[in-house]
């Protein structure tokens, strides 16, 4: 059992069996870790009639063991959606090859989000062009 100071930060301390959470720049190093290797592993799957898909974040849970990993899906709805499905499918490919790539005590349990900022983002200028466009005709 490891009972660690203020010099042991980084590492993870047992109190009365609950882990202690990893410092914050820890898990952001982990987490631009993990988003950088799935990226690299969803770039060689084979995603039939899913669109173009590409990871935009990941992030891990303080205690590293889980993690949502988002992505952004050029296409239709319909394409979005298929592309979690697969991506969902693969679900246990993609895992095996995170814990092969990153070495760590815990690979965090992975789950796959559609990132919307971007749709956000048009939505909101599509917005702002109506606006700026009803306030010339006035």
């Amino acid at each position: 059992m490891f009972h660690g100071g203020e010099s042991c930060r980084h590492a993870v301390s047992y109190n009365g069996g609950e882990p202690r959470a990893m410092s914050q720049r820890r898990v952001q190093r982990v987490s631009e870790l993990v988003k950088q290797q799935i990226s690299e592993i969803v770039q060689q799957l084979y995603l039939a009639d899913c669109g173009f898909v590409t990871v935009t974040a990941a992030a891990v849970s303080p205690d590293l063991r889980e993690g949502r990993v988002y992505v952004s899906v050029i296409g239709t709805a319909e394409q979005q959606q298929a592309a979690l499905a697969a991506l969902e499918q693969q679900h246990s490919h993609i895992q095996h090859e995170l814990s092969r790539r990153v070495i760590l005590k815990y690979t965090p349990r992975l789950k796959f989000v559609l990132d919307e900022t971007e749709s956000r983002a048009q939505r909101i200028e599509h917005l702002l062009d109506e606006l700026h466009i009803e306030s010339t005709d006035e």
